[in-house]
């Protein structure tokens, strides 16, 4: 028996256009699939979905993270040298948008004496209060929108027995923390409900 193909998972252009780093940003999304059968545990190890392809720092970053993930859910590392029961293919991918444009934080007031600026020492012009605008381009916002995938397969025979897919946006500045967070939400409820698509914040 084999495992359906994942769903496809989107974060589209509207969700992007409400990303604004003043505005909480997507949930990830989760899909899982398995037999609906108790997954037994045992040793595993992590390889890179594209099988002998040298291993990159950014691929480590995944792995890791995935690792983690599988030994709070009952697996083990196996001993050096030794087969492991099990192998988690491990895929990535990351790419980088142009989110919806940054408010200038210097802006002028129309009515009355005001002042306003930002905690860097930016300021406005002081014409009063009521109506502001802001002064200056608009600078857009970077974004990292990245998908995680993990299948795991028995080594004997090399039969999946769970597969799993979880997708997000990050700020460019949270971009060290994505794979942690994209594993995380994978792996919430291991094994999951099979074929439901989930939101994980």
């Amino acid at each position: 028996m084999t495992i359906r193909p994942f769903l496809a998972l989107g974060i589209g252009a509207a969700a992007l256009a409400g990303c604004a780093t003043t505005a909480p940003l997507p949930p990830m999304e989760v899909v899982r699939y398995h037999l609906g059968e108790p997954i037994a545990r045992g040793t595993i190890a992590v390889e890179p979905l594209s099988g002998g392809a040298p291993a990159s720092l950014e691929f480590k970053t995944y792995a890791a993270a995935v690792q983690g993930e599988l030994l709070k859910n009952g697996y083990s590392v196996p001993a050096q040298g030794a087969t492991p029961d099990y192998v988690a293919s491990v895929g990535f991918t990351r790419t980088s948008r142009e989110g919806p444009p940054r408010q200038s934080p210097i802006s002028i007031g129309i009515g009355g004496g005001g002042f306003s600026g930002d905690r860097r020492g930016g300021g406005g012009v002081g014409l009063g209060g009521g109506i502001g605008f802001p002064i200056g381009s608009r600078r857009p916002t970077q974004l990292l929108v990245a998908e995680l995938s993990v299948t795991i397969k028995r080594r004997v025979d090399q039969s999946p027995v769970w597969e799993g897919k979880a997708q997000g946006i990050s700020d460019i500045k949270g971009a060290d923390q994505q794979a942690a967070q994209l594993a995380r939400a994978l792996f919430t409820g291991f094994p999951g409900a099979s074929g439901r698509t989930i939101t994980v914040k």
